[in-house]
């Protein structure tokens, strides 16, 4: 007699119990927000100090020829003391960026005399934490600024975020909220405001205001020099070196701080197929991470609540594996008699592991704006459809993270302003497209089997599946006719969502 009837049915509710118990660890983020909403930039000084300190800011750029200017004049234009501030541009670039960059620091530099250096390498070995690493024996600051190619720091940036380092001085760095220069420019960037919206406004606001370890985003935030030398300093093992460096500092008894007010606006990749290359980085890195530092976590002398919780944040990327095996599991699940899994599992499952982020991201965009905030909700459908339809490509990367040191830090290409047409990821190409072309057929023949066997209530996952896979694909294919010299077919995914809002 096969086993199928009984091992399937037991797979799957373990499986959904897992996903659930992921789906509580948000809602624990979630009520520690809310519990410590009073306490929320517990460490935001608004007193301005009477000397300031000496601040260093490092750009690293690679071929990034349509924002490269615009980064560099919004820091030459920081309000601060001159003689208090260093800019170091860390230029890897191999196309005409590095042109674009010198004629401008030669401007600054004569116009304005400021204090900025054009740092090139014979090589770009270890990417942008090789590059960090590389320029700061030649910095003078006590404090060190980080900026990508795609942000635009308001003038009042440092000296908002330099008196709560001082103030402070157990921090090791201060990471401020990302704003979105371009939310609205389209769908893919509009989701992406949505996701990361969520990410800061709650999920750091409540590692911050209760004492976790948190991470640094890699931008948009400042560090304590002594911090970053005492934590053993950039290094490339990760590729993401930002959140491998803010543990390693936190570990050595640092902490780290998170400041909700203070917003350092930023571009969002507007094509699909950039977001695609980001996330593959980031699911990769968190699990490098995770396998780099877990032991280190769990024989820390912090308390178990915060060691269990950092292991769960860095092995985030992971839970797209079962949610995958989730739908592995629904086909054979549906050619077994009803209701094999009792019908009241599978109405739980779908809910805890829904409600929780949706209340994450209301909670975060009543914050920011309130009634008109949780206008944008509904923009959670697409959100969600990009997320399972990327889960294929993110379970790669997460797999080779865990077998894998290292990698190659693939830029997510900026748009900047008045381009006709927009900037495609390096090496993009069809091998990319096959991860979500499986699983929408796989989602198709489910979707068929539980249509044909009537178990109706087993349909929500492969729908959603085959509804995300299929928008990822087709959207992935349409933005690949640019390699080709082609002008790709516009698609309701890349028109603007609303007039204004665009990227200055």
């Amino acid at each position: 007699m096969s086993s199928l009837p009984i091992v399937v049915p037991i797979l799957y509710q373990i499986i959904g119990i897992l996903l659930m118990l992921y789906g509580g660890f948000i809602l624990l983020s979630v009520l520690l927000f809310l519990f410590h909403r009073r306490r929320h930039d517990w460490a935001y000084v608004s007193a301005q100090p009477d000397e300031w300190p000496t601040v260093t800011v490092q750009l690293p750029i690679y071929n990034e020829p349509r924002v490269a200017e615009r980064v560099v004049t919004a820091v030459a234009n920081l309000d601060y003391p001159a003689d208090r501030l260093q800019i170091q541009v860390l230029d890897d670039s191999t196309d005409h960026t590095t042109a674009i960059l010198a004629r401008h620091i030669a401007h600054l530099r004569r116009e304005r005399g400021l204090d900025i250096s054009h740092h090139r390498r014979g090589e770009r070995s270890g990417y942008k934490a090789g590059a960090l690493a590389s320029a700061l024996p030649y910095a003078r600051g006590e404090f060190i600024a980080i900026f990508d190619a795609d942000f635009v720091p308001g003038p009042d940036w440092l000296r908002r975020t330099i008196p709560a380092l001082l103030a402070h001085p157990e921090l090791a760095f201060v990471q401020t909220r990302w704003g979105h220069l371009n939310r609205s420019q389209n769908l893919i960037a509009a989701a992406q405001g949505i996701a990361l919206d969520g990410h800061f406004v709650v999920e750091q606001q409540a590692r911050s205001a209760s004492g976790f370890m948190q991470n640094f985003n890699g931008s948009g935030g400042i560090w304590r020099r002594r911090a970053i030398e005492q934590a053993g300093g950039w290094t490339s093992d990760t590729v993401t070196e930002d959140l491998d460096l803010s543990y390693r500092a936190q570990l050595a008894g640092w902490r780290g701080a998170y400041i909700d007010r203070i917003e350092a606006p930023a571009e969002l990749p507007p094509m699909l197929t950039s977001y695609k290359r980001q996330q593959h980085r980031w699911a990769k890195g968190s699990v490098q991470t995770l396998r780099k530092l877990a032991r280190h976590i769990l024989r820390s002398n912090r308390p178990l609540s915060q060691r269990l919780y950092a292991l769960v944040h860095l092995g985030g990327y992971l839970m797209v594996i079962p949610l995958l095996l989730l739908l592995v599991l629904t086909l054979p699940l549906a050619l077994l008699p009803e209701q094999s899994v009792p019908l009241p599992f599978v109405g739980y499952l779908s809910s805890f592991i829904s409600a929780a982020p949706f209340l994450m991201f209301a909670l975060a965009q009543y914050r920011l704006d309130g009634v008109t905030g949780l206008r944008r909700l509904w923009q959670l459908p697409i959100l969600a459809l990009f997320s399972l339809g990327l889960s294929p490509t993110v379970a790669k990367a997460a797999l080779a993270g865990l077998s894998q040191k290292g990698g190659a830090f693939n830029r997510t290409p900026k748009q900047g302003r008045g381009s006709p047409r927009l900037a495609m990821p390096e090496e993009a190409g069809w091998p990319d497209m096959l991860p979500e072309a499986a699983v929408f057929l796989y989602a198709f023949a489910t979707l068929t089997t539980i249509i044909v066997s009537r178990q109706w209530h087993l349909a929500p996952l492969p729908l959603l599946y085959l509804l995300g896979s299929g928008a990822v694909f087709f959207q992935s294919l349409n933005e690949y006719a640019l390699t080709a010299g082609h002008r790709p077919h516009p698609t309701g995914l890349t028109r603007p969502v609303h007039s204004g809002d665009g990227i200055p």
